[in-house]
């Protein structure tokens, strides 16, 4: 079969326009970037047509390193709901230049399955996250040059907590000393790096409302506290129109297509296990008013990405998924059976029955949100039909599932169309209930990060540095305690335990720290050993990333 770039080079693509005009939206209001790139103003959002769309989460079991393939099935959802008469949209999250470069080559689909133009996406696009890198350092400059210019004055932060960022994976970022050399060069102190998808900026671009509740949310971050322990935010700085400013242009979610030349939208681009791992509200809002069915995804695992797509971002925007559709595959389902990796491509019914523990789990704690879940079944050609087979049963015998092939991304929208006709179905004969948050916001931080993880995750018990139970302090002095908590943890278990695969129980799960992000409006409690700077593995995929006769190879 073809690369999925060379599948992408293959397609003829839609003009912009055209793809707009397809689902509804107005020729003038469209804001080219090129001919298959479209910035989409947010003012075109109707909330009466919101609320009459179908929206359908796509999330996973616990991943493996290669993934599980929630985009591909996003995109082929999407696909082939279009394929049965329905006028549908996928809402996706936009590619970071760490991944691309580092683990995974590209993240915009795969096969005949994918959002396009794709090397665009996985590269610059619109220029979205590097207005976030610009102006999240931007403050960091700024902070910087106040403390210079005041020092003489005698101001003075008794702590800093904001750092820098950059769409790099670069572990030779994570702590720094600034302002080292002549007095000039301003004041040394540490600071260090986090990913752009970790970015509170980058949370807040995907949690604002509009362009003013954009501004509110960056006065409102904290950048440190002054010595008699009362914040200073990017307020007291005064810039928070500068920043906005840099970001007048990234608010606006942006318009592509799919290899059908169906539209898409892309927009944000949080990582779920160090941030809230869901695509901006406001790009979700904008496909719901264009669409009858909206298929959007959520990072990693349900534990991460499902989780904090209800818990954070529905519980914030008043959205209400119709369904909610798990994603698994044989590989994946026999490492959580205790399979070796090097073997999990090869028939083994009993370690892919032994993985059902992983699923089962999902599957429960989708439910206690109040949702419809059915599975979709990427399917690989080492797949036997007797473990296709094996799971069907399980999921409709034993967990009371549907349970649907995808193979989008060998046939396209057709490959979906099992799929599509089943979560038509499903929505029309049993939609989900209305949303059963997992905690509530008057319940204290640690009630809430009590629940997650002794009612989601499986721990026995949680834990604190003694750094965290400063915070948490802290967080009950500001009277923030309603915000939700964002988990950060390893994405291979519901433990801190990268190797913890299948289903944890009993465990202590430790935080070792805890971050106010006060514009986000959400408390991230670091757990385990987890990095919000990636490093980048042994053999990069940018060693494999090359022009060709004017050609990229290696984005996929």
């Amino acid at each position: 079969m073809k690369s999925d770039i060379e599948i992408a080079r293959s397609i003829e693509l839609r003009k912009i326009k055209q793809v707009a005009e397809g689902v509804g939206i107005p020729r003038e209001e469209v804001e080219n970037y090129g001919r298959y790139i479209a910035k989409i103003p947010i003012h075109l959002i109707d909330e009466e047509k919101v609320k009459q769309s179908n929206l359908i989460l796509v999330t996973a079991i616990t991943a493996t390193k290669a993934g599980i393939g929630k985009t591909t099935v996003s995109i082929g959802l999407a696909l082939g709901l279009n394929k049965i008469g329905k006028k549908a949209i996928v809402a996706l999250r936009e590619p970071s230049l760490g991944p691309c470069f580092g683990m995974k080559g590209g993240a915009a689909g795969g096969g005949y399955a994918q959002v396009l133009p794709m090397e665009k996406i996985n590269l610059h696009f619109t220029g979205d996250f590097h207005a976030i890198t610009s102006a999240h350092n931007m403050i960091s400059a700024l902070l910087d040059n106040y403390l210079y210019q005041h020092r003489a004055s005698g101001f003075g932060l008794k702590e800093i907590l904001w750092r820098r960022v950059l769409d790099v994976n670069d572990r030779s970022l994570r702590s720094i000393v600034t302002g080292l050399g002549p007095s000039t060069n301003g004041v040394t102190q540490e600071s260090g790096f986090d990913i752009t998808p970790a970015s509170e900026i980058m949370a807040i671009l995907c949690l604002a409302q509009d362009q003013d509740d954009l501004r509110r949310r960056i006065e409102n971050i904290i950048l440190g506290f002054r010595f008699d322990g009362t914040p200073f935010t990017v307020k007291d700085l005064g810039v928070a129109g500068a920043i906005t400013v840099l970001l007048k242009d990234a608010i606006n979610p942006n318009l592509v297509q799919t290899t059908e030349g169906t539209a898409a939208f892309v927009h944000g681009g949080p990582f779920a296990n160090i941030a809230h791992g869901c695509n901006s509200i406001l790009a979700t809002k904008m496909a719901m008013t264009f669409g009858d069915y909206v298929v959007t995804e959520a990072g990693f695992g349900a534990d991460l990405g499902a989780e904090k797509f209800y818990n954070i971002k529905c519980r914030k925007s008043g959205l209400q998924p119709k369904l909610t559709v798990i994603v698994a595959t044989a590989q994946g389902l026999k490492m959580h059976g205790g399979v070796n990796l090097d073997r999990i491509k090869e028939p083994n019914l009993e370690g892919l029955k032994q993985g059902f523990g992983n699923l089962d789990k999902h599957v429960r704690n989708l439910r206690s949100f109040g949702q419809t879940v059915l599975l979709a079944f990427n399917r690989f050609s080492s797949d036997t039909d007797e473990e296709v087979d094996a799971i069907r049963r399980h999921c409709e015998e034993e967990l009371g599932i549907g349970f649907a092939i995808n193979s989008a991304f060998a046939e396209g929208g057709e490959g979906a169309v099992d799929l599509a006709r089943l979560v038509v179905e499903t929505i029309e004969r049993q939609p989900s209930q209305p949303l059963k948050y997992t905690y509530e916001e008057t319940d204290s931080v640690e009630r809430k990060i009590e629940k997650m993880a002794c009612n989601l995750y499986g721990a026995s018990e949680v834990t604190y540095s003694m750094h965290s139970r400063k915070m948490l302090k802290l967080i009950e002095q500001m009277g923030i305690t309603h915000y939700p908590v964002c988990i950060a943890k390893t994405q291979y278990s519901f433990s801190a335990d990268p190797k913890a695969y299948g289903v944890a129980d009993h465990f202590e799960f430790h935080i070792k720290d805890i971050v106010i992000n006060h514009g986000a409006e959400m408390i991230v409690a670091i757990a385990g050993d987890i990095l919000r700077m990636p490093g980048l593995p042994k053999v990069p995929q940018a060693e494999h990333i090359d022009i060709v006769d004017g050609l990229i190879e290696g984005l996929s």
